[in-house]
């Protein structure tokens, strides 16, 4: 029986919210360890890392826990790399 990788609007935020300061390591999963198979469809590959990483938004990853966050914005990383390396660029002129 395939376990329900759902999670709901209000598990999600509570996922987002985790203080990695008061979280228990022991609890994370650690990134190192997930095996995706790579012949699953797009979606069938993302029910997998959540069941298997239970949490996205924080995990381990060796000694260190992970807490990833995003912005609301339609920049990209490029983007922002990009206006990172102008801006320095332009102090170093």
């Amino acid at each position: 029986m395939e376990q329900n990788t759902h999670i709901t609007p209000k598990e999600r935020e509570k996922m987002k919210d985790m203080d990695i300061r008061s979280v228990s390591r022991e609890e994370l999963m650690d990134i190192r360890e997930v095996s995706i198979d790579s012949n699953l469809s797009a979606e069938e590959k993302k029910r997998e890392f959540i069941r298997q990483i239970k949490n996205p938004y924080v995990y381990k990853q060796g000694d260190y826990v992970v807490k990833l966050s995003f912005a609301d914005t339609d920049l990209t990383l490029t983007d922002c790399l990009k206006e990172y390396i102008e801006h320095i660029a332009a102090e170093r002129l």
